[in-house]
Protein backbone atom coordinates (compact mmCIF):
# COMPACT_ATOMS: atom_id res chain seq x y z
CA UNK A 1 0.00 0.00 0.00
CA UNK A 2 1.06 3.22 -0.61
CA UNK A 3 2.22 5.37 3.05
CA UNK A 4 2.35 9.14 2.66
CA UNK A 5 6.01 9.85 4.10
CA UNK A 6 5.46 11.72 7.34
CA UNK A 7 7.95 12.42 9.34
CA UNK A 8 7.78 11.31 13.45
CA UNK A 9 7.48 15.19 14.37
CA UNK A 10 4.31 15.61 12.19
CA UNK A 11 3.36 12.09 13.12
CA UNK A 12 3.15 13.21 17.04
CA UNK A 13 0.88 16.05 15.79
CA UNK A 14 -1.97 13.66 15.22
CA UNK A 15 -4.92 13.28 17.12
CA UNK A 16 -6.22 9.98 17.88
CA UNK A 17 -8.93 10.42 16.53
CA UNK A 18 -7.28 11.18 13.01
CA UNK A 19 -4.66 7.94 12.82
CA UNK A 20 -8.60 6.34 13.75
CA UNK A 21 -9.81 8.23 10.77
CA UNK A 22 -7.02 6.62 8.75
CA UNK A 23 -7.12 3.42 10.44
CA UNK A 24 -10.76 3.11 9.55
CA UNK A 25 -10.14 3.11 6.05
CA UNK A 26 -6.73 1.16 5.94
CA UNK A 27 -8.82 -1.56 7.97
CA UNK A 28 -11.62 -1.71 5.76
CA UNK A 29 -9.57 -1.86 2.54
CA UNK A 30 -8.06 -4.61 3.97
CA UNK A 31 -10.78 -6.18 4.58
CA UNK A 32 -12.35 -5.89 1.23
CA UNK A 33 -9.13 -7.49 -0.17
CA UNK A 34 -8.65 -10.33 2.22
CA UNK A 35 -12.37 -11.66 0.86
CA UNK A 36 -12.12 -11.62 -2.84
CA UNK A 37 -11.48 -14.82 -3.39
CA UNK A 38 -13.31 -17.08 -4.09
CA UNK A 39 -15.03 -14.43 -6.74
CA UNK A 40 -18.58 -13.89 -5.84
CA UNK A 41 -21.56 -11.61 -6.17
CA UNK A 42 -20.73 -7.62 -5.19
CA UNK A 43 -23.61 -7.55 -2.31
CA UNK A 44 -21.65 -11.04 -1.03
CA UNK A 45 -18.47 -9.20 -0.79
CA UNK A 46 -20.31 -6.02 0.91
CA UNK A 47 -22.28 -8.08 3.47
CA UNK A 48 -18.69 -10.10 4.69
CA UNK A 49 -17.18 -6.64 4.54
CA UNK A 50 -19.70 -4.68 6.31
CA UNK A 51 -19.63 -7.86 9.37
CA UNK A 52 -15.61 -7.48 10.00
CA UNK A 53 -15.78 -3.88 9.77
CA UNK A 54 -18.78 -3.22 12.86
CA UNK A 55 -17.61 -1.82 15.88
CA UNK A 56 -18.68 -4.96 17.91
CA UNK A 57 -16.23 -7.39 15.62
CA UNK A 58 -13.41 -4.68 15.88
CA UNK A 59 -13.61 -4.38 19.94
CA UNK A 60 -13.99 -8.35 20.01
CA UNK A 61 -10.62 -8.30 17.58
CA UNK A 62 -8.40 -5.46 20.19
CA UNK A 63 -9.61 -8.30 23.01
CA UNK A 64 -7.33 -10.92 20.99
CA UNK A 65 -5.02 -8.54 20.22
CA UNK A 66 -4.31 -6.77 23.47
CA UNK A 67 -2.14 -9.36 25.14
CA UNK A 68 0.42 -9.33 22.07
CA UNK A 69 1.03 -5.38 21.83
CA UNK A 70 3.54 -3.41 22.84
CA UNK A 71 3.56 -0.47 25.40
CA UNK A 72 3.58 2.07 23.17
CA UNK A 73 0.73 0.40 20.89
CA UNK A 74 -1.39 -0.47 23.68
CA UNK A 75 -0.50 3.74 24.46
CA UNK A 76 -1.97 4.23 21.11
CA UNK A 77 -4.68 2.34 21.69
CA UNK A 78 -5.75 3.97 25.21
CA UNK A 79 -5.46 7.33 23.93
CA UNK A 80 -7.98 6.11 20.51
CA UNK A 81 -10.28 5.51 23.45
CA UNK A 82 -10.07 8.54 25.62
CA UNK A 83 -10.59 10.56 21.92
CA UNK A 84 -14.09 8.59 21.25
CA UNK A 85 -16.48 11.23 21.96
CA UNK A 86 -20.46 11.55 21.14
CA UNK A 87 -23.08 8.87 22.27
CA UNK A 88 -23.12 6.09 19.39
CA UNK A 89 -26.70 4.91 18.50
CA UNK A 90 -27.02 1.69 18.39
CA UNK A 91 -24.13 0.00 20.76
CA UNK A 92 -22.87 0.63 24.48
CA UNK A 93 -20.19 3.34 24.91
CA UNK A 94 -17.49 1.14 25.75
CA UNK A 95 -17.81 -1.20 22.09
CA UNK A 96 -17.40 2.31 20.39
CA UNK A 97 -14.48 3.16 22.50
CA UNK A 98 -12.69 -0.31 22.48
CA UNK A 99 -13.44 0.20 18.29
CA UNK A 100 -11.65 3.29 18.25
CA UNK A 101 -9.14 2.39 19.55
CA UNK A 102 -8.81 -0.45 17.29
CA UNK A 103 -8.49 1.84 14.23
CA UNK A 104 -6.38 4.40 16.09
CA UNK A 105 -3.84 1.13 16.31
CA UNK A 106 -4.37 0.40 12.56
CA UNK A 107 -3.75 4.14 11.45
CA UNK A 108 -0.74 4.01 13.58
CA UNK A 109 0.72 1.21 12.36
CA UNK A 110 -0.63 1.57 9.01
CA UNK A 111 1.74 4.89 9.16
CA UNK A 112 4.82 3.90 10.55
CA UNK A 113 5.50 0.30 10.78
CA UNK A 114 3.33 -1.95 8.14
CA UNK A 115 5.08 -5.73 8.80
CA UNK A 116 3.82 -4.74 12.70
CA UNK A 117 0.35 -4.36 11.29
CA UNK A 118 0.36 -7.31 8.65
CA UNK A 119 1.78 -9.69 12.28
CA UNK A 120 -0.65 -8.34 14.00
CA UNK A 121 -3.63 -8.82 11.37
CA UNK A 122 -2.05 -12.55 11.32
CA UNK A 123 -3.62 -13.25 14.58
CA UNK A 124 -7.01 -11.74 13.77
CA UNK A 125 -9.85 -14.89 14.33
CA UNK A 126 -11.64 -14.38 10.81
CA UNK A 127 -12.68 -17.09 8.61
CA UNK A 128 -11.08 -18.26 5.75
CA UNK A 129 -11.98 -16.64 2.48
CA UNK A 130 -14.32 -18.74 0.90
CA UNK A 131 -15.87 -20.61 3.83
Amino acid sequence: MFVPKISADRLRQFSPASLAYVGDAVYELYCRCYFLLPPRRSADYHDRVVAEVRAETQAQYLTVLEPLLTDLERDIVRRGRNAATGKPRRLSVTLYRQATGFEALIGYLYLTNQSRLEELFAHLPRETPGV
